[in-house]
């Protein structure tokens, strides 16, 4: 057994999945982004478009590393750019949120036509409301959905897609009567909101749900209480919110030690199960369902980063790939509105870094996702990522 839970149960570190921690635990937005985003800057598409890049420099170091990493994404992706043009314009936030405001607006006066970043939620929703009065729209690398809307869109994975590409494959696979456990974190209040809307939408059944506060001691003394929620709401699945930096590792023993077991019990993570990989040595994970970006794309994408700069690109990295990949692909289309939210909203979506995305009207997005279990400690797709919208998943 790994040192995730020794046998005197230490405190435990109840930390959020880095991916999530750094965006949605960042801080609360200060008011919702701009203004109706059927709007935007009008584009001359035959000359270089002038992009800004919002990234964190000047703040942490590992905000500095991400940012290099955020523009080393996005200047690979202009090389990939057929036929188009972008004048790369990038400026440092610091990762502070009044810095992001003052930055969008230099790089809106300086003939930015869009803003791509910044990462942090309060930073990239100050940003939006700053060039609102501008039309010009923000493509944020948040996964915030709560700063999402008017001219601001989140790029980031929201636990909105992953729940409804997993309740869904649920349903499909008879896994339809779930237990929700979430913790009363702003993470977790997030995750099980999601949970429960996609459990609506496709028509499963909530059988209970049941939270806990971010100590030891909490995790453990919701351990009867999800059995009791499984056993009196006939349950055949448990969908956890929690991660494996944060208190997973524990409930991958308790409970199944209570009796909670699969195969008749489906354990389902809204967060990544394979990271860090140590996590897939953990007993109580084997046979869990989890989401994925597509593996294919996200490796093609890995390859062409390591050749290009030497190293591993941040996990956050795709993210401006995938602006880039946007951006190229509407101004491809000629169009002087190729920049403005009806476009950038266009049902097809786009092909990026982690496979196909699109933007939704509401600032949210949504992603293809393969399903993925954990067979004698390695990942396992049981479900492959949809190539196109309107496939599995959505």
């Amino acid at each position: 057994m790994i040192a995730f839970f020794d046998a005197g149960r230490k405190k435990l570190r109840l930390l959020l999945l880095p991916l999530f921690a750094l965006i949605l635990a960042a801080c609360e937005p200060i008011a919702m982004g701009g203004i109706a985003n059927s709007g935007g800057p009008k584009v001359d598409t035959s000359a270089p478009i002038p992009v800004a890049l919002l990234v964190p420099r000047g703040g942490s170091a590992s905000d500095n590393l991400l940012a290099q990493n955020l523009e080393n994404a996005a200047r690979l992706a202009i090389r990939d750019l057929d036929g188009v043009q972008v004048d790369l314009r990038v400026y440092g936030t610091a990762g502070n949120a009044g810095t992001a405001a003052s930055m969008a607006a230099q790089a809106v006066n300086e003939g930015a036509k869009i803003i791509l970043g910044p990462v942090y939620a309060e930073s990239a929703n100050a940003a939006g409301v700053a060039v609102a009065s501008q039309g010009v729209n923000v493509l944020s690398f948040s996964n915030n959905p709560t700063i999402a809307g008017g001219n601001v869109f989140v790029l980031g994975p929201t636990f909105d897609t992953t729940a409804n590409r997993l309740v869904g494959y649920a349903k499909r696979t008879g896994k339809d009567r779930i237990v929700v456990v979430s913790g009363q974190d702003v993470a977790g209040q997030l995750g099980r909101t999601a949970i429960e809307r996609a459990i609506a939408a496709n028509g499963a059944t909530l059988a209970g749900s049941v939270d806990y506060a971010l100590s030891q001691e909490s995790v453990i003394a919701s351990i009867p209480r999800v059995k009791a929620a499984v056993e009196g709401g006939n349950a055949n699945a448990v969908f956890l919110t929690t991660s494996s930096a944060s208190a997973l590792p524990l409930f991958a023993q308790l409970l199944p030690e209570a009796g909670i077991q699969g195969p008749a019990t489906q354990y389902i993570g809204l967060t990544r199960w394979d990271i860090p990989p140590a996590t897939l040595a953990l007993p109580g994970v084997q046979g869990g369902w989890f989401a994925l970006p597509d593996p294919g794309a996200t490796g093609v994408f890995r390859q062409k980063y390591s050749a290009a700069y030497g190293s591993e690109p941040h996990p956050l990295a795709g993210l401006a790939f995938d602006g880039i990949a946007a951006i190229g692909a509407l101004a491809k289309t000629g169009k002087s509105s190729a920049l403005s939210g009806a476009s950038l909203t266009q049902g097809a979506g786009f092909r990026g870094a982690s496979g196909i995305f699109r933007l939704n009207r509401d600032g949210t997005n949504d992603r293809g996702l393969a399903v993925a279990t954990i067979r004698n400690q390695q990942v396992v797709v049981i479900d492959a990522a949809p190539q196109a919208f309107g496939g599995a998943g959505f």
